[in-house]
């Protein structure tokens, strides 16, 4: 079986490969094409975008935190109904975790799905001096499939002829098409959006699709993104069993505050009984009903600390249910609001849930960012000691703990490519909460989601027998 499935390159970071994807994605929605995107690498704030343009949830293949398997599994059974997939790359085509590997690059992941690979070169300032850059990325390993290329920032109709010509006559491959430099392209990061100016968001992305439409080929890209299935090796691994045929409610914070969640992670729990059910710390006042966990996903609380604050209803219902016991996992920035007050760079103080003893500091700068390998060295509701997971951290916050009741559950580790690994502690542990900065990946070892399900399934069985 073929189906339609494309991977969007670059030959760096900041040739314009977001810009590409979303006008081509835009594009083939706009065509009435039911369309999947997909992006390489841990990203939670692309995405997003992914979805707004598509109206699907976009979902991430990371070749560094999921086996292969689990790779092909996700994008087959993500890709199944759509009448093309794409998939946005990250960094530089070859860029992995390493100076000697391209595991967990875009290249990596283009191989492990089947997929051809388009490259997008940023032409601003350059001439024939880009064939032998391309020959380049594609002699380095032939057995990747680049079909061809798109142009950023032409410079004039005139230049991309001139590249054109030069770029299939030295190197073989389709030359798509360009974009020209573009002024008031839409913002890649969907939470620094007001709601006020989502239509001024859409008029840009259809500006965009209007200019993809007069200068690059989409037909011909559908045409040559036909490509087999792979089939992964190990199906029976991503047959679950249930412990209960009793669904459980876990209530999800989502909201323009808390959005960094990996739609995969969710989909994991469903199948392993949950039924989430959202809420808004931003504007619900209680949460939800007959709920049996808490999942806090990370997000840009930063720029929404005052309102977050000022909903000192909801707050003290989460207090409250924390103190009694309901398991509840929180990753990423989501410790801001779980903490007892956030300092801002500006000096400024918000009071938050109060639930984990300390304060959390913001800073100008990017306090831990990266991929880190997790063993868990306490048992807590996700895992027994000596379970293991990876995961990815970003964030400008730091936390300051301030009680010896709160447990670290986790040793984690950041490699730094030939240098010596920096080992610390993290995942905080009180009540029957786990809380910690790196947000992971439920199918790198799915028994961490399955755990969480048990514990929320006790729950509800000790609150009924309570009661």
């Amino acid at each position: 079986m073929t189906v339609r499935k494309i991977t969007i390159a670059g030959i760096n970071s900041g040739c314009g490969i977001t810009t590409v994807t979303m006008g081509i994605l835009a594009t083939l929605y706009v065509m009435g094409l039911d369309v999947q995107p997909f992006k390489v690498g841990p990203d939670y704030i692309i995405p997003l975008l992914h979805s707004f343009i598509t109206g699907k949830d976009s979902r991430n293949l990371d070749s560094w935190m999921l086996d292969i398997d689990t790779v092909v599994h996700l994008f087959e059974k993500n890709a199944a109904n759509a009448d093309i997939s794409v998939i946005e790359g990250e960094n530089g085509l070859y860029d992995g975790i390493g100076e000697n590997t391209i595991v967990g690059s875009t290249a990596h992941v283009a191989k492990i799905v089947n997929s051809p690979v388009i490259l997008v070169v940023n032409a601003e300032g350059i001439s024939l001096s880009i064939v032998p850059l391309i020959n380049g990325y594609v002699d380095y390993d032939k057995n990747l499939d680049i079909i061809g290329v798109i142009l950023n920032k032409v410079e004039s109709e005139a230049h991309y002829e001139f590249l054109k010509t030069a770029i299939e006559n030295g190197t073989g491959l389709e030359v798509f098409g360009y974009l020209p430099k573009m002024d008031n392209l839409p913002s890649e990061n969907l939470n620094l959006v007001p709601e006020e100016d989502l239509e001024d968001l859409k008029k840009k992305i259809r500006i965009l699709v209007e200019q993809v439409i007069k200068t690059i080929d989409v037909d011909l890209i559908i045409k040559m993104s036909n490509r087999p299935d792979v089939s992964y090796l190990n199906s029976t691994k991503f047959l679950f069993d249930r412990n209960s045929d009793k669904k459980v409610r876990i209530a999800v914070a989502k909201d323009k505050a808390f959005s960094y969640y990996y739609k995969d992670n969710l989909d994991l729990l469903e199948i392993m009984g949950a039924e989430i059910v959202y809420f808004s710390p931003l504007v619900d006042e209680i949460l939800p009903k007959d709920i049996a966990g808490l999942y806090f996903g990370g997000g840009n609380l930063e720029a929404y600390l005052k309102e977050l604050q000022e909903n000192k209803t909801l707050l003290r219902d989460i207090k409250r249910k924390i103190v009694e016991g309901i398991p509840t996992y929180a990753e990423g920035d989501s410790l801001l609001y779980l903490s007892e007050y956030v300092e801002h760079q500006k000096d400024e103080k918000f009071t938050m849930a109060e639930v984990l003893n300390g304060y959390c500091g913001i800073s100008n700068e990017i306090y831990k960012s990266g991929y880190v390998d997790i063993e868990v060295i306490r048992d807590n509701i996700l895992s027994n000691k000596g379970g293991r997971i990876r995961g990815h951290e970003f964030h400008r916050s730091n936390i300051n703990i301030s009680s010896e009741d709160i447990t670290l559950c986790y040793t984690i580790q950041k490699k730094c490519c030939e240098k010596k690994p920096i080992i610390w502690r993290g995942g905080f542990s009180v009540y029957n909460m786990l809380a910690s900065y790196p947000q992971i990946h439920f199918w790198c070892n799915p028994s961490f989601a399955q755990n969480f399900i048990d514990s929320c399934i006790k729950y509800s069985t000790d609150v009924v027998t309570a009661i």
